[in-house]
């Protein structure tokens, strides 16, 4: 399978002690770049899970989001941490003092202050592996999200492949008979100018310039070009890097044969498959 870096899941649990929600957002990146966005009770928790998402995903960037909400009931027995509480009265002092147009905190700021509410009531152990079963959950939803946009891409791919082949039966018969028309010309000029086409060296140099148009080498190897990517795509796995070096390849050629070209349909080939592959390219920087 083909596997894209783009995606999204979620996942939501409700427990006696109140309600998780866990996001992961997947975009395209060079390397597998993980961010967290935690409480400060789950923190001790982030390395299982960059441990956990680096061995199921391979390139990316990845932001991990986790929320929790409290239960209502259990605020009727939570107690104010006192020291922690004093602590703050006297920062906000302190700050009062050195800039006084600071704004005070409001009661509910201080009561949303982490730890002012003694957790001890919260069993902060159980609530992390409950974290953890949770992004098992919504990194399955991510890993089918990136294989159902990872197989619209290779569709995507496939059908690029199918119109440049399209394009490359276009070209292939109309070289000889370019080159033929190009031979007599240049032929009947050297005639016009000299007298005589005759000449062995006159030959040689119609022959070195007939070959500096000659395309048919660059569309040989755009084809062999193309049946690689196409065996790349059937291939699957994380294929974005070869893909990506697989374009450069294919537009390399594209712009040799439209500089080569002295033939208006050659040219308007040319140009169609570099927008082809201009399209093949922005679609790979998405697959992982």
């Amino acid at each position: 399978m083909i596997f894209s870096m783009t995606g999204y899941a979620t996942a939501t649990q409700e427990t006696p002690y109140g309600s998780f929600s866990l996001d992961l957002r997947s975009v395209n990146n060079r390397y597998l770049d993980i961010q967290f966005r935690l409480p400060d009770d789950f923190r001790k928790r982030e390395a299982t899970m960059r441990e956990l998402l680096s061995t199921q995903l391979g390139r990316g960037k990845v932001e991990c989001r986790l929320n929790f909400s409290p239960a209502t009931n259990t605020g009727d027995n939570q107690q104010l941490d006192n020291t922690l509480l004093d602590k703050l009265l006297q920062l906000d002092r302190t700050v009062k003092t050195l800039h006084p147009a600071a704004q005070s905190l409001t009661v509910a700021e201080i009561l949303k202050w982490p730890g002012v509410l003694g957790n001890d009531n919260f069993p902060i152990d159980e609530l992390g592996e409950i974290s953890i079963g949770l992004l098992q959950v919504a990194l399955e939803d991510l890993k089918a999200a990136r294989t159902r946009e990872g197989n619209k891409l290779k569709f995507i791919l496939l059908g690029r492949i199918q119109q440049m082949r399209q394009l490359l039966q276009t070209a292939i018969p109309r070289i000889p008979a370019l080159i033929a028309t190009f031979e007599e010309k240049l032929r009947t000029r050297i005639e016009e100018i000299l007298g005589n086409s005759e000449d062995d060296r006159i030959r040689q140099e119609i022959t070195l310039f007939a070959g500096k148009i000659d395309v048919d080498e660059e569309l040989s190897r755009l084809q062999a070009h193309l049946d690689e990517v196409e065996r790349i795509l059937n291939k699957g796995g994380p294929v974005g890097k070869r893909l990506d070096f697989m374009m450069q390849e294919l537009n390399r050629e594209a712009n040799t044969i439209g500089s080569k070209s002295v033939d208006l349909e050659i040219s308007r080939i040319s140009m169609e498959l570099k927008v082809l592959i201009e399209q093949m390219r922005e679609q790979v920087q998405n697959i992982e």
